[in-house]
């Protein structure tokens, strides 16, 4: 079985589990504070981030993006129904384009600083940058959050979902750093019907529920978090 390095707060780690379920893979998940550096996990991605996936052949994919290519090379051609990445190769780039939004541009602004400040500080030592939350880092990302979501919104009212009209990689990693925020209760979505509406159908997925169940100990999630009909 598969190994994955994950954390259950940690957004591109959200973004492959939904990617492995859709595809009917099942993990073995290894909780990673990466915030640590563990040498043995260092050994593995020396760049010391999540998510790693490490194959049942010793095979070791770590990052967002090579693992999902990784997927949908290994994999997708025995899911061609539901595959991820579409055929055409235009389709591919725009795909392409809006993981590197998400995982990239949205982490950065958004959700990399909420889970930060409001999760990982809890948990870090004072050598590691832990200590109360930056409200001024708060802020910030719950300004920017509003702008992603009408993008979401604007490609969803044109598309059906977020690349295209059939769910991709793209529409799980968007799910999956809003997941993140939303446990925490600061997505607004009453600022855009289209980008909840389509949240709403993601979130009601098979792959979803995990995610649903996920819990960090001494943090209560949103009242709205596991609302499917929320």
């Amino acid at each position: 079985m598969p190994k994955l390095y994950h954390h259950p707060l940690d957004p591109q780690s959200r973004f492959v589990r939904l990617a492995l379920a859709e595809y009917g893979v099942e993990a073995e998940l290894q909780e990673e504070r990466s915030f640590e550096r563990r040498r043995d996990f260092l050994a593995l991605n020396p760049a010391g981030t999540l998510p790693v996936l490490v194959e049942d052949n010793g095979t070791v994919v770590p990052g967002p993006a090579p693992i999902a290519e990784w997927l949908d090379e290994s994999r997708g051609h025995t899911v061609p129904d539901r595959r991820l990445m579409p055929e055409p190769p235009h389709e591919r780039i725009e795909v392409r384009r809006l993981l590197d939004w998400f995982n990239g541009k949205f982490f950065a602004e958004v959700s990399s600083w909420l889970v930060t400040e409001k999760v990982h500080k809890r948990f870090m030592s004072a050598e590691q940058g832990g200590g109360a939350p930056s409200m001024e880092m708060v802020r910030a990302a719950r300004a920017n959050i509003r702008y992603h979501l009408h993008y979401i919104g604007y490609l969803v009212a044109r598309r059906n979902f977020i690349a295209g009209g059939d769910i991709t990689f793209a529409d799980l990693a968007a799910a999956a750093h809003l997941s993140c925020v939303d446990f925490l209760g600061d997505v607004p979505w009453s600022e855009d019907e289209t980008a909840r509406s389509w949240y709403a159908r993601v979130k009601s997925r098979p792959s979803f529920r995990t995610l649903l169940a996920d819990r960090v100990p001494g943090i209560t999630p949103a009242a709205n978090y596991a609302d499917l009909d929320f």
